[in-house]
């Protein structure tokens, strides 16, 4: 089972990061599909996405859950029916499931050359212009990846990524930051953590 790495943030919180590497026949093994996740397992054409979607089960099995032991409300979020909070994410090559006491949001992605040209809707990108430009691909990935997290963890359809999350400028040699979320004439700060693996940026966002 390739666990590429297991982040251990406290007593109740844990996070498992999975390199897909097996045939996709060697992740269905053992594991069972409710009805629903079997249905959109089905309609699922990309054998990435197929991937993806068994290895997170492979990381739920190891976190001592089942398929049966997640529901997804309206809006998609994916909640762990003993009341824990999870996040999942997964990006090509990798997967990855969070789960905690309290609410949690993950996002992997892979480092590309086009988040440049995606960058407007979500940062102000003149803010990162004194970047070269493997730090600038870098920076962006990981803001994206902020938004993202937090997106997931918040929950909510609308939450807008360039109005409405604010992520503190942070440097490479402190992988930590805080963001804001505006939504409601409210203001929750969370933190964030960031990881770089093999072109690929992880972060994970935590309620304080």
């Amino acid at each position: 089972m390739p666990i590429y790495k297991t982040i251990t943030i406290d007593q109740y919180t844990k996070a498992l990061i999975w390199k897909i590497e097996e045939p996709i026949e060697a992740l269905e093994e053992s594991i069972e599909l409710s009805d629903y996740c079997a249905k959109r397992y089905q309609n699922m054409s990309s054998e990435i996405h197929r991937k993806g979607f068994m290895s997170v089960r492979q990381l739920l099995k190891l976190l001592g859950y089942t398929d049966f032991d997640l529901t997804y409300d309206a809006k998609g979020k994916p909640h762990l029916n003993d009341g824990t909070e999870i996040s999942i994410s997964h990006s090509f090559q990798f997967s990855a499931v969070i789960v905690s006491n309290r609410k949690v949001g993950i996002d992997i992605e892979k480092q590309r050359d086009k988040i440049k040209r995606i960058a407007p809707k979500f940062t102000p990108i003149e803010e990162y212009q004194s970047l070269g430009e493997t730090d600038l691909i870098r920076k962006l990935t990981m803001v994206w990846g902020a938004k993202e997290a937090l997106y997931k963890l918040y929950g909510k359809k609308g939450l807008r990524f360039l109005e409405d999350i604010f992520v503190r400028d942070f440097d490479f040699q402190n992988f930590t930051t805080t963001a804001e979320v505006y939504q409601n004439n409210l203001t929750t700060t969370y933190r964030l953590n960031f990881l770089e693996f093999e072109s690929y940026t992880c972060v994970y966002a935590l309620a304080l």
